[in-house]
């Protein structure tokens, strides 16, 4: 478009706007220097030109849209390679394009290689002894192989164990045999598996001297390196279209007898001897690292979606006008409604949350990674309770927060051309990959539940619990504070007494004859809200505490609009949850008339700031890819643009009018 002129009434709203966006920039980004460097990257990378489409990729063909994903892959990482050779931070490039908000601007479907850089990679870094990183890692970084990682079967997902695939080993040869024994047994769903990758680390069942040791990792030959052809006995292909991420060519693998080197299994904490002796792992629960540390990533990406989804959503509001509330008066832009507000600004409010919260949780991720390499395993069961509840929580809200952000935009954010649906399927993906979010819910409810029994029996408890015994030391519930900090405290008075009913109903199930496997699953409506209400109390107090410390810093009217934030997102899940709040503590019918006044005036203060607020995550309109959220907020123009790109509008009557339309109304069809 060669009219570059911002829309009046958006820039109005810059105008406005009563704090310094790029101090807010900077605050989100880590630093100045920060900034510097991301907008440097997305500079360099954008001016390649790898992200333009002739034709927009939803017109395309299924098999052109892998087509495409495999090129555009190929030459975003081979400038990720000259990158990594001209720089130093080469690894935060590739952190940024393969887990950033900036990969989704050139691939915005998917990518067929990320599983080779979210799973391959950090599994041979987390599960290879010093000799296997030393020979993998080395041709996986220069992409002398491109891997995958299988683990998801067509007959088991979440449920690791439960996994058909077999690993036998064969002393004779010192080989392992992989073996899919049924349909059910063949993996389904990794990325780039299908025609892209051609090694793969394979989880399966590990059988030694006759006896089967459990889920291992393997190193699997899929295709031969010069013709990519498939290797004798690899039944490997594509699993079909889905409702999104449609360029990540998910795959389905089933083996024959395949026979492997005993080197090929990963061995840095179980291992296999020649004479088909195991050797145990000092725990179990390290084999779970590479899914932990995907977890850890999706929080932060869930951030990346929502942050998109509210910049397109609250830039339209600012646009669109619509209805005549006052006779005679023009129809008022739709930020200007408080149903708008409402549906709006939470995201906002959840961007700055999670951010913060991803942040906690990385730092909590590398410390016990730290520890665990020094034997010690103490944190590892929080930090997986943590990271399961967190995953799904963030999923969940970000799908919830997407869906929202396409329905106030109307009909025009059902268009493709608006991104919300693509970057719908992209999040509600995540509510069921790395764990399925129920049983996520349900992992972190078992620590839940151990915590619980550890404060009755007065042991101590980790920090993220440590409420509990907080709230159970006072058997009544204290009055109720109207704060901010008496609305966090209430919640976590919701979430000790949710656990301590779950707790009690299981013992009582156990008292009349069910065993405890049937009381828990009788248990487990309850249970998966014990820990929605647990990752609730830890979000909303680390979101305060974290911005708390954050505002010390900045300027006083961004410190203002930092902590309204706060106050929004507090105040609007007191509200949410309303009902567990009247159940659990002393709430009265005043107070939650008190929050939702205060509610309503929170939206009225942060809505002049809304613009600004969006503005300030700095997303450039290449990785935007919106018609309706734009900078320049040019969206009807930008809208009959994109409208004129279909191939249906290449020609002025279409053949079928001839062969089918034509003949069909002169009665000749």
């Amino acid at each position: 478009m060669t009219d570059t002129k911002v829309n009046s009434d958006l820039q109005r709203e810059r105008d406005k706007c009563t704090f310094n966006v790029q101090e807010l920039t900077h605050v989100i980004d880590g630093g100045p220097h920060m900034t510097e460097e991301r907008k440097k990257r997305e500079e360099t990378i954008l001016k390649e030109g790898i992200h333009e489409d002739e034709v927009p990729t939803e017109y395309l063909s299924h098999k052109e849209k892998y087509e495409v994903a495999v090129k555009k892959a190929c030459l975003l990482f081979k400038l990720m390679r000259r990158l990594q050779e001209e720089e130093n931070n080469g690894m935060e490039n590739f952190r940024a394009v393969v887990g950033g908000s900036l990969g989704s601007a050139i691939l915005q479907d998917g990518s067929p290689l990320t599983l080779h850089y979210v799973m391959f990679i950090p599994a041979l870094m987390g599960q290879g002894t010093v000799e296997q990183q030393a020979y993998w890692i080395g041709r996986a970084f220069n992409l002398d192989i491109i891997g995958t990682y299988a683990q998801t079967e067509l007959g088991h997902g979440t449920f690791v164990r439960g996994l058909e695939t077999t690993a036998t080993y064969d002393p004779k040869t010192k080989e392992f045999v992989l073996h899919s024994p049924t349909l059910t047994a063949y993996k389904w769903w990794p990325g780039g598996l299908a025609h892209t990758a051609n090694y793969c680390i394979v989880m399966a069942q590990l059988y030694t001297n006759g006896q089967c040791h459990g889920i291992h990792a393997f190193i699997v030959q899929l295709r031969d390196e010069e013709t990519h052809m498939p290797r004798p006995g690899i039944k490997v292909g594509e699993i079909g279209a889905k409702l999104g991420m449609n360029g990540t060519n998910n795959g389905f693998l089933g083996f024959e007898h395949v026979r492997i080197p005993r080197e090929h299994m990963l061995m840095k904490n179980s291992k296999v001897l020649e004479d088909g002796t195991y050797v145990n792992s000092p725990s179990s629960k390290l084999a779970y690292g590479t899914m932990m540390f995907v977890r850890v990533v999706l929080v932060n990406d869930m951030c990346n979606y929502i942050a998109k989804a509210v910049t397109i959503a609250t830039r339209y509001s600012a646009v669109r006008r619509q209805s005549q509330p006052k006779p005679n008066e023009p129809e008022p832009q739709i930020l200007d409604y408080v149903t708008q507000q409402h549906k709006l600004f939470i995201g906002i409010a959840s961007v700055h949350a999670f951010k913060l919260s991803a942040d906690w949780l990385w730092n909590m991720y590398n410390n016990v990674t730290e520890e665990l390499e020094a034997g010690d395993l103490d944190r590892l069961p929080e930090l997986h309770a943590l990271s399961c509840c967190l995953k799904a929580v963030s999923t969940a809200d970000a799908a919830e927060c997407v869906e929202r952000c396409r329905l106030a935009c109307g009909g025009h954010g059902y268009m493709q051309a608006s991104n919300l649906p693509l970057t719908y399927g992209h999040v509600t993906a995540a509510c069921t990959y790395e764990g399925e979010n129920t049983v996520l819910l349900l992992q972190t409810a078992r620590y839940l539940v151990k915590a619980w029994q550890q404060v009755v029996g007065g042991n101590s408890l980790t920090p993220t619990v440590s409420y509990i015994a907080k709230v159970n030391s006072g058997r009544r519930s204290p009055p109720w504070d109207n704060t901010i900090e008496g609305i966090i405290e209430g919640f976590q008075r919701v979430s000790a007494a949710k656990i301590g009913i779950c707790v009690a109903n299981i013992e009582k199930r156990q008292k009349n004859g069910m065993s405890y496997e049937d009381a828990w699953n009788m248990t487990s409506v309850q249970l998966t809200q014990a820990s929605e209400a647990h990752c609730r109390a830890i979000l909303l107090s680390s979101y305060h505490e974290q911005t708390l410390s954050q505002v010390t810093n900045v300027s006083p009217e961004l410190r203002e609009v930092l902590l309204q934030l706060v106050d929004l997102y507090v105040v609007y899940w007191a509200l949410q949850r309303v009902g567990d709040l009247l159940r659990f503590t002393s709430i009265s019918e005043r107070d939650i008339e008190q929050l939702q006044n205060w509610y309503e005036q929170l939206l009225t203060k942060i809505r002049p700031n809304a613009v600004g607020l969006v503005d300030s995550f700095d997303i450039r309109d290449e990785i935007l890819h919106s018609a309706l959220g734009a900078y320049d907020g040019r969206v009807y123009e930008r809208l009959m643009a994109e409208a004129l790109k279909s191939p249906l509008n290449a020609e002025p009557v279409n053949q079928s009018f001839h062969k089918y339309l034509k003949p069909f109304m002169q009665g000749k069809l």
